[in-house]
């Protein structure tokens, strides 16, 4: 090929990355948005639906946490059965579930109906997110999935900042009931509807792959595949090419244990914002609303940034384990300066920059272990590791802070899991990762 048609060729490419980008990454996006409304708005109901409830924080922190039970036993299989059905009916299908299951938690009575609920809708929303993951490596090669991740996941501090003023008004507005429902209640109502209706809408705006994007013409469709088969002919040696490999590699558990690390911080930081801020002396759930936002603010400017210098610099490592060590001083500031509001909120602003821009830094890693038909299995099983902190992070919190009435040992606990991560992370070869 001649210089001037390589040229051509890279100029096309580009391209058609821009063109992909542009027509899945918004409306990705905003499911994923909802779908982390719906996942951590009981953080919110929690400041009305105790009391309504008679339910105590231990409690609290079990239905926040037994969601992910649920995910994580039906990630596996529900990733598998994305690929054998196509991405574009199977995300259509667990949204509609999972929105249902969300806006039913309004019907919640005892402590039981609270776990069942909570648990249901963490088995629908299981395939989701890894399904996601899954669904980019079928459009773009490796080095560019840094920015991709950075920008798909800006989604969950951008819920935070629309979400936490969002619901603060929800329970303001509905505090004295109307319609014969709670504020509580119109909270998980008014939250659920929406990710109905956006899976009836996966099944118009997505397709399963680029070969059936109709909207690339057929250069570009052919570009891009050669892209992706040069991307899965440069995997270092050893890579898993099967789920029996995936169960046999140690390096795909080691993953797993780094990105549980990262989400004991996250979910610590979703579940128990509101509830931390409310310690501060805030009452007005407004006013916790809006505070809640600034911290998911600027994280997202943050995430977007460092996803931005990761793909740059073809550099991985760094770029996890940075976050993860600001993640784990602003949880230790927080602990520390608990009396201090300023202070505190500083130290929650850190925690959340560093704990949500861990999360997409964490996912072009897995790719220096998975060949494309291990990664269904492979990157699933990963993210169900993970997701076992979203289970012990909020019961851990919920059951010191009844026995101490204070957050501040919990804290101090999931610092020292975040720095466990940062050292795992520094044991992975940077060769195997940095592209």
């Amino acid at each position: 090929m001649t210089s001037t048609a390589a040229q051509t060729n890279e100029v096309v490419l580009e391209q058609a990355y821009k063109k992909v980008t542009l027509h899945l990454l918004p409306f990705i996006f905003i499911c994923y948005l909802f779908n982390y409304f719906d996942r951590v708005n009981v953080g919110f109901a929690k400041l009305q639906m105790l009391d309504d409830l008679h339910l105590s924080e231990t409690v609290y922190g079990l239905g926040a946490g037994i969601f992910f039970v649920g995910y994580v036993l039906f990630g596996v299989p529900s990733n598998l059965m994305l690929r054998k059905v196509g991405a574009r009916r199977w995300i259509a299908v667990l949204m509609m579930l999972w929105g249902s299951l969300s806006a039913s938690l309004m019907l919640v009575k005892s402590p039981t109906s609270f776990y069942v609920l909570r648990f249901l809708t963490g088995v629908a929303e299981a395939g989701f997110f890894p399904g996601i993951v899954l669904y980019f490596t079928h459009w773009f090669p490796s080095a560019r999935r840094g920015r991709i991740m950075a920008l798909f996941m800006s989604a969950i501090p951008v819920s935070g900042l629309l979400g936490g003023p969002f619901s603060g008004w929800i329970l303001d507005h509905f505090a004295q009931g109307q319609g014969g429902l709670a504020g509580w209640q119109w909270l998980y109502l008014l939250q659920g509807i929406p990710t109905v209706l956006l899976g009836v809408a996966v099944l118009f705006c997505l397709n399963d792959g680029i070969k059936q994007a109709r909207w690339l013409d057929e250069r570009e469709q052919t570009l891009l595949l050669a892209a992706l088969a040069e991307d899965e002919q440069n995997k270092p040696k050893g890579a898993a090419d099967s789920f029996a490999s995936v169960l046999r590699n140690p390096a795909v558990w080691m993953l797993g244990m780094i990105y549980f690390c990262i989400q004991s911080g996250v979910y610590a930081i979703n579940f128990w914002l509101p509830s931390i801020i409310k310690t501060l002396g805030f009452q007005n759930a407004q006013v916790i609303g809006w505070l809640s936002a600034i911290p998911y603010l600027i994280a997202g400017i943050f995430m977007v940034l460092v996803g931005r210098s990761a793909d740059k610099h073809h550099e991985r490592r760094w770029h996890v384990m940075v976050p993860m060590l600001m993640g784990m001083t602003g949880l230790i500031v927080a602990a520390n300066f608990a009396h201090s509001p300023l202070i505190a909120m500083l130290g929650l602003t850190l925690a959340t920059m560093g704990a949500l821009t861990g999360l997409p830094m964490f996912w072009p890693l897995p790719a220096g272990y998975l060949s494309a038909a291990a990664a269904a299995g492979g990157l699933a099983l990963i993210n169900s590791l993970g997701q076992m902190a979203g289970f012990l992070s909020p019961y851990l919190v919920g059951w010191i802070k009844d026995a101490t009435h204070s957050t501040d040992l919990a804290l101090y606990i999931l610092a020292g899991v975040m720095l466990l991560g940062v050292l795992l992370v520094s044991r992975i070869p940077a060769a195997t990762v940095n592209r």
